[in-house]
């Protein structure tokens, strides 16, 4: 099956309390079928004192969001979109299905 949403793609929230907020891909974990996207789903880390951090305290970092609630943006229309695969001079190409645009990224070989 291929890869509807990779690394660096341009992505926004469909649904839940984040939704419709944009963000870049910074992270996969397929076999959890997650994403982590900047700026998106903030939750609060606690840390215990330790050298690295003396005073302990909580840092805010982005969780991952399920692949299902996220949709890469068109580079035409500049909303979500869903994916087609298309082979262009041999190469497996992913583009949007509202505008058939490339969404960027070679694939594989065919």
């Amino acid at each position: 099956m291929p890869q509807r949403i990779r690394k660096g793609d341009l992505v926004v929230v469909t649904s839940g309390e984040d939704r419709g907020k944009r963000g870049r891909v910074l992270r996969m974990i397929p076999e959890k079928q997650r994403v982590v996207v900047e700026g998106v789903n903030f939750v609060f880390k606690h840390l215990r004192k330790s050298p690295k951090h003396p005073n302990g305290g909580r840092i805010r970092k982005e969780a991952p969001v399920h692949l299902s609630n996220v949709m890469p943006v068109d580079p035409e229309t500049q909303g979500g979109t869903r994916v087609a695969v298309r082979v262009v001079d041999g190469r497996r190409t992913r583009v949007g299905r509202r505008s058939g645009a490339a969404l960027g990224g070679a694939g594989k070989k065919e």
